[in-house]
Parts: structure tokens; sequence; C-alpha cells
């Protein structure tokens, strides 16, 4: 059962960058099904001021109605700490995809070295510079590349 429900919470898009799902990006931290028709979700945000947080868990609530489950009960968590490792690879492609150059993987020690050698997502070339490492979101700084001359975003590592 709780594959059933990953598989429909796969089609929830991160309402900031829709085009990697709230699985893929790695809030889902939980998901059980102790009776047919429930569904009980646990969502760990990306940082606790996550403006998208309440939208993200009326999308879950409402993706699981639409499909039939009647006792949907969707929790947040701080217990447990969301890090950039969580992200799927095929949420780093999504990441990519939307122009965001995906964040390293990490051992948990980042320094801030690690901004300064991102490639860029649009030509994979590493010949870029960051601008800033605040960007439009506090999870995002800002890159330019010398190659094929793109201004880009990259997802800041967290551990």
């Amino acid at each position: 059962m709780p594959e059933s429900i990953k598989a429909l919470l796969e089609t929830v898009m991160d309402p900031e960058i829709p085009t990697i799902s709230i699985v893929d990006l790695g809030i889902v931290t939980e998901i059980a099904s102790p009776q047919p028709g429930h569904a009980i979700i646990e969502l760990t945000p990306t940082f606790s001021g996550c403006p998208a947080l309440r939208i993200m868990e009326q999308m879950v609530h409402d993706k699981l109605a639409e499909s039939g489950y009647t006792h949907i009960e969707v929790k947040t968590t701080f217990n447990k700490q969301w890090n950039t490792n969580m992200i799927s690879e095929k949420g780093l492609a999504a990441l990519k995809q939307h122009g965001l150059a995906p964040p390293p993987k990490h051992d948990g020690y980042i320094e801030l070295d690690v901004l300064s050698d991102t490639p860029c997502p649009y030509c994979n070339s590493r010949n870029t510079e960051m601008q800033t490492p605040f960007g439009p979101t506090l999870c995002r700084s800002m890159h330019y590349c010398k190659n094929c001359l793109n201004a880009f975003e990259a997802f800041k590592p967290v551990s």
C-alpha cells in the first residue's frame, strides 16, 4: 500500500521548482497506510521557514483525497533534518532540467568553496564563477558561466 501512495505523491510537484516531485526532493520521509482508505504522510521541510510548506501539505491531502483516500493525515516534522543528500538521482536531474545546478553529494561537512566549483546546468562547463552566495531563496546561490554566457542559480548543499 505505501508504494501506491508513493506513486501518487510522485505526481505532486514542488510549488517553487515545478520539475521536481516532493518525493524526489526527499521531503516525504514516512508513508503509512494502516488500513484501506487511510494514509499517514510525514513531511520534513527543506528548512523550517519554507513558505510553501502549507501549500505542499494541502497538495498531498488533495491528491490522496481525489484518489479515494478517506482518512488522510499529513504531518510535518522537524525531528528529522532534511539535507540535500536526500534528493534522488531523478530529482537532481529535475533540478538541472529547471536550470538549477544540482547540489553535490557531501559527507556532512560543507565548505563555501563547493559553491565556487559549480558546473553550469546548461553546458556542463566548470568555467563558472559565483556571483553571490545569496540567491532568490535561502537554498540557492547565483553564478555565471563564462563558456555559454548564461547566468544560473545553484542549489546549495545543505547538511
